[in-house]
């Protein structure tokens, strides 16, 4: 018996929604699969932009070839480089595709889409709408979706939880998700499924992202047998708001759009900002690197902040702050340009970013790895021999510079699971060691139009015979099984701080952020790998306190939990692996970046025998540009 050619779109963001489109177009049915309602998945977050280059940028020097060229030395040259070139060369043209659309992106007085500054270039290339650009994109894309909803080839499946890939022989056949309202679990055929379900911030309790972001369903399929690339490399963004609940963002927009990054230059100046004169300023970021001062990549960034704060002791006020200044910049010009997140900030903080400078300190942002993926490469055709990194002149503007990854190859983003694929943040394809800020909403969208040809390429050739009803009946009882053992512990009274879920997020949450954040060294890790393993051990005990069979979103958050646990694992051993220090990975027993042994992609794998994670090395494709020092001009 055959199946229908249906592919499962797990998670409801841009690269979900990417993704959808461009099967929907070609006439294949899909069902997306959401934790909650599509508009509001973590994407509508983000704020600052999508980088390309148009006509505007090219008129300034800019080039597919040099956006490429940026991402891979911004990534510490740790990311395979023929899928960033695809992606540098498809950038215009999902910005006019976006526009077509109706995305409402910023322009000049002349009419043309407005361009700003961001981190990791010296020329303007990022395409924006205000400071919600996330919320603009997603909306627009979400349009585009219910338009094949109407006609039938879109299912959505909102309030729906990804429980488990069902795999056949190595080739995934659908899934078993649940719904969480009724608390109903059932299986679901595909031919295809596409993880688009973000990054795993809440692996480290409190940062930058949405509660639904814990990175659970990747954690499942690395379960299930997918393998997880370079876990260790977790972004922390330079500027957000500390909160007792979380942490939220202030885009590296306001410093694309002229913030600046200061401390007092005495020590325990306790002054007002605006009574401290500008000469007794430490605009440290300036000072230090001249070319790029307030637009150095965010791992960069984030180090010069942490340094300034903890190590030298001269946060505002003596605390783990500094302040973000826009006080010098026209208020009805930040309103127009920034106004989505000054408000954020004011409303709560309450104090008006246009007047006074915001205090701000680096949190927990992004996940570089993610489920380890493949391509088939492209032709490559520089006009001209392929120049090193700021070695000698880009590829001449205009010039054809070949195709990075096949179009339509099966394997564009596939796992080691056939039929398995990872998309936008849930992918650890593009961003190396470190992601320049507005590189991810352009991966999202890559991911859904690009490699969502190559899906459907898939399910043309591939062997899509029906897997036996029993294989999936198992798995739906493995899911049920897994919850009963949840809800019986309730029997037990209630939880105790040992065996609470709750308790056990936050010890995690703690013990990650101080090991494997901003530094890292071989003693911290071996503590907070013991500290893993005690976790891991109490959980096998968790007890709930809710037995509810409708919405029970503390079985869910506990299950949760469990998988983040896994990740963690897997985050820990592969910092302790790469003794170097590489873009977010520093090392300070190992602060040189040691490409010999190094310039290699961390590969997890996941025992079910004894739950076990072991991590390994493996080569990438670094055969376009050459290894060069990433200093971004820092004064020695």
């Amino acid at each position: 018996m055959a199946t229908d050619k249906r592919v499962i779109v797990v998670g409801g963001g841009l690269a979900g929604l990417a993704a959808a489109v461009r099967l929907a177009e070609a006439g294949t049915p899909v069902d997306m699969f959401s934790l909650v309602p599509v508009k509001r998945s973590h994407s509508v977050c983000a704020q600052g932009g999508i980088n390309a280059c148009n006509e505007v940028a090219r008129q300034q020097g800019y080039s597919e070839y040099e956006h490429f060229d940026e991402t891979v030395y911004g990534g510490d040259f740790l990311a395979d480089q023929h899928p960033v070139l695809e992606m540098a060369n498809w950038a215009p043209r999902i910005i006019d595709l976006l526009d077509r659309m109706g995305v409402p992106f910023n322009r000049t007085s002349e009419g043309y889409r407005d361009l700003r500054l961001f981190g990791g270039s010296l020329f303007k290339r990022t395409h924006f709408s205000g400071a919600t650009t996330g919320q603009q994109l997603l909306y627009a894309l979400d349009e585009q979706t219910r338009r094949y909803e109407t006609e039938g080839k879109v299912s959505k499946y909102e309030f729906w939880e990804f429980l488990w890939p069902v795999v056949e022989n190595n080739r995934v056949v659908g899934i078993v998700a649940q719904d969480l309202r009724t608390m109903q679990v059932r299986s679901f055929r595909a031919a295809a499924v596409v993880m688009a379900t973000g990054g795993c911030g809440l692996v480290y309790g409190k940062s930058t992202n949405s509660i639904i972001c814990t990175g659970a369903a990747n954690s499942r399929a690395f379960q299930a047998g997918a393998w997880y690339g370079n876990p260790e490399m977790i972004q922390v963004h330079p500027t957000a708001i500390p909160g007792a609940d979380k942490l939220r963002l202030m885009s590296e927009s306001a410093r694309g759009e002229g913030g600046r990054v200061w401390v007092p230059r005495k020590k325990g100046d306790a002054r007002a900002a605006k009574d401290i004169p500008e000469a007794q300023r430490y605009y440290f970021l300036e000072e230090r690197y001249p070319a790029y001062g307030n637009i150095v990549p965010r791992d960069i960034a984030t180090r010069e902040i942490f340094a300034v704060c903890v190590n030298d002791g001269m946060g505002v006020n003596g605390e783990n702050s500094v302040y973000l200044d826009l006080t010098h910049k026209d208020p009805d010009y930040l309103t127009r340009k920034l106004g989505g997140i000054l408000d954020i900030y004011q409303k709560f903080v309450g104090v008006d970013p246009r007047f006074e400078p915001m205090k701000i300190f680096p949190a927990v942002h992004y996940s570089m790895g993610g489920l380890w993926t493949t391509f088939t490469k492209g032709s490559y055709n520089p006009a001209g021999p392929i120049p090193k990194h700021k070695s000698g002149s880009p590829a001449p503007i205009g010039s054809a510079i070949g195709q990075g990854m096949q179009p339509g190859a099966p394997n564009n983003a596939m796992t080691n699971v056939e039929g398995l694929y990872a998309f936008g943040e849930a992918n650890f394809g593009y961003h190396g060691a470190n992601r320049l800020g507005a590189n991810a909403l352009l991966s999202c969208i890559f991911d859904g139009l690009f490699c969502g040809q190559s899906v459907q390429t898939y399910i043309k050739i591939a062997d899509t015979s029906a897997a036996p009803q029993s294989l999936f009946d198992a798995v739906v009882r493995q899911e049920e099984s897994k919850a009963a053992a949840f809800t019986s512990t309730v029997s037990k009274g209630q939880p105790t701080p040992e065996n609470n879920p709750y308790q056990i997020h936050k010890e995690l949450g703690v013990e990650m952020t101080a090991a494997c954040t901003v530094v890292k060294s071989e003693p911290r890790l071996r503590q907070a790998q013991v500290k893993v393993d005690e976790l891991r051990d109490r959980f096998a005990r968790v007890q709930l306190g809710d037995a509810a069979t409708w919405t029970n979103q503390t079985l869910a958050y506990t299950r949760a939990v469990g998988d983040m646990l896994v990740l963690a694992d897997a985050i820990v051993k592969g910092s302790l692996q790469r003794k170097e220090s590489r873009g977010a990975h520093y090392r300070t027993d190992h602060p040189d970046r040691n490409d010999a042994e190094f310039m290699k992609a961390t590969v997890a794998k996941f025992n079910p025998a004894d739950r076990s994670v072991s991590v390994g090395l493996m080569d990438i494709d670094a055969s376009l540009i050459e290894p060069t020092a990433r200093t971004y001009g820092k004064k020695p």
